[in-house]
């Protein structure tokens, strides 16, 4: 469907919001979404965008409603997977394995195989059936070498369904394979591996450890009360007095002529150095005795 110009662009800025906002901001994003379909609710992306949107934010039968709307307009099948886990989102799992086993999976490409095994295999795990949920994600996609964009989600899913039912020598095994396929870190393989293997991260950025003080040793605090402070304590220091033969020099070079000035300059620096002699004599004497 066609929209004015004005219009398609008033359109097209919220869902460029929605797609920028959907991970970090939920709610920002489904803000977005209800402004484009208030604007073009007969337009398939747009539908498709508020139904990702609601689903970002947990209302699943809003985002099935849209889904299932989007569907109708496009008679595309992408959506079937994230359909089904709507079901799911609903407290019906088994609706989502009914979807599971519809003919709209074989059209899927094989992303969507994968994500619709991944669905089945979470609603059999709400059932209770966790052997079942093991056997649904075992397939040739988890047995591949080869690293494709699900790899990651796949394998965490097995060692994770595996963990459940008690099997761990072979759940940590398929999550260090999670680890290596995880490229991006869209998973927490590593962390969940870490558990196993029993590490313990530490902050490094730890009060403790960062200003240098051992367990037990608080820095104390200071009470906002003036008695709890430390008193200030003032020290005088005393004037120091000046000779009084430098005085009088001093007046003599100030009251005098530019030549006096000159020569009492002089004299002075002839006092200085004799003084200096006498004091060198001096230190050299005591050393002596």
């Amino acid at each position: 469907m066609s929209l004015p110009k004005g219009l398609a662009e008033d359109v097209s800025r919220n869902l460029v919001m929605v797609a920028r906002l959907i991970d970090e901001d939920p709610e920002g994003a489904y803000g977005y979404s209800r402004v484009a379909l208030r604007l073009a609710s007969r337009v398939a992306a747009v539908r498709e965008a508020a139904g990702f949107a609601a689903y970002a934010n947990q209302k699943y039968s809003e985002a099935l409603a849209e889904f299932r709307a989007a569907r109708r307009m496009t008679g595309n099948v992408d959506l079937w997977p994230v359909m089904a886990d709507c079901e799911r989102g609903l407290g019906r799992p088994e609706r989502t394995l009914d979807m599971a086993g519809a003919p709209e999976v074989q059209k899927l490409d094989k992303a969507g195989q994968v994500e619709m095994r991944l669905v089945a295999a979470g609603a059999r795990r709400d059932m209770d059936q966790l052997d079942a949920a093991i056997v649904t994600l075992q397939s040739p996609e988890l047995a591949s070498n080869s690293v494709q964009p699900w790899t990651a989600r796949l394998r965490y899913a097995y060692a994770d369904a595996l963990l459940a039912a008690g099997r761990e020598g072979e759940a940590r095994e398929w999550f260090a394979k999670a680890v290596e396929s995880d490229k991006d870190g869209s998973t927490d393989a590593s962390d969940r591996l870490a558990e196993l293997d029993g590490v313990e991260f530490m902050d490094a950025f730890d009060e403790d450890e960062h200003d240098g003080r051992g367990e037990g040793q608080d820095e104390p605090e200071l009470e906002r009360d003036g008695d709890s402070f430390p008193e200030v304590v003032t020290v005088e220091v005393p004037e120091t007095e000046v000779p009084e033969t430098e005085a009088v020099e001093a007046a003599e070079e100030t009251d005098g002529s530019v030549g006096e000035s000159q020569g009492a300059v002089d004299s002075d620096d002839s006092h200085k150095d004799a003084d200096k002699h006498a004091g060198a004599d001096s230190s050299k004497d005591e050393l002596e005795d």
